[in-house]
């Protein structure tokens, strides 16, 4: 069979957005895994597919797969793809619309600029929130935050563990360009202290008020960009008091904003201002058994 697809981008992060509200489309693994292919399919980060929500009081519902077939909690990146997606396919044209995802609803605004707002949500600081499994591990205080000891091929090293509706462990490094994001992001990512594997991020303060970071992203690998880990830094860089909202954050594919007000009310929302963009649109041949 045919399927009709577009491909996008929010500041790199590319993904294959599906329309299964006009069509009956029910992604498996293995289809995922086929259309995520550089080489033999369309080629992305993540597939997004645009549903009819199951809950009320709310505009859509999408769902978010990894590359590796995985169906995973949340993505601001993608959150920003899919307004764009349903806006330029005539799905909608409301500039503020609800959407169910798998941990709840978000707000997601269109801008003047042609730039999405995202209402991220609050911030989950508990380890089990994130999930973080922190038997064994003692913390220490930085400000507001708990850095945890994590051992990483031999050697300590200090994270912030934060959930974004998915798991994040951050921690701050020195230069951007060194840091070992290659060697010590998989490693992060498979650690046994998290039971749902995690998102790993390496946060190098710029300013009060600007940061650069690199993701090792969950099933992934490295991003362009990462709209969820960005929020994470963010949380965790106002949490130590190295930042102050709102702050911009550079990422290989460009440049988020993120708010939070947190320093006074850890249950305010992150805020994420950043682009989106239709790269092409097309169709693809699907082999029948990848289907089911």
């Amino acid at each position: 069979m045919k399927l009709k697809f577009a491909k996008m981008h929010g500041t790199g992060n590319d993904f294959i957005i599906l329309d299964g509200i006009r069509n009956m489309i029910s992604p498996t693994p293995t289809l995922v895994r086929y259309l995520s292919d550089r080489h033999f399919g369309v080629g992305a980060d993540q597939l997004l597919l645009v549903e009819r929500p199951t809950v009320n009081g709310v505009d859509f519902k999408y769902r978010i797969f990894n590359c590796d077939g995985r169906e995973v909690e949340h993505c601001g990146n993608g959150a920003r793809c899919f307004v764009k997606f349903v806006h330029e396919t005539g799905l909608s044209n409301a500039r503020a619309i609800r959407v169910q995802v798998q941990r709840g609803v978000s707000m997601l605004s269109l801008q003047d600029n042609g730039d999405v707002l995202v209402d991220m949500g609050a911030p989950g600081l508990a380890p089990t929130q994130v999930p973080f499994d922190s038997l064994g591990l003692t913390p220490v205080h930085d400000a507001d935050d708990l850095l945890w000891p994590l051992d990483v091929h031999g050697t300590t090293q200090w994270i912030s563990v934060v959930s974004m509706g998915n798991p994040h462990a951050v921690q701050i490094i020195d230069d951007i360009n060194t840091a070992p994001v290659l060697i010590d992001g998989p490693f992060i990512e498979s650690h046994a202290h998290f039971p749902s594997q995690v998102n790993a991020g390496f946060m190098q303060i710029v300013s009060r008020h600007a940061i650069k970071l690199r993701v090792y992203e969950r099933g992934v690998g490295e991003t362009l960009a990462c709209g969820s880990g960005a929020c994470a830094a963010v949380v965790t860089g106002i949490r130590r008091r190295v930042l102050d909202s709102p702050v911009l954050v550079h990422v290989h594919g460009g440049t988020l904003t993120i708010s939070w007000s947190g320093r006074h009310d850890s249950s305010a929302s992150v805020m994420m201002t950043g682009p989106a963009r239709t790269v092409f649109t097309g169709e693809i041949d699907i082999p029948e058994d990848f289907l089911v």
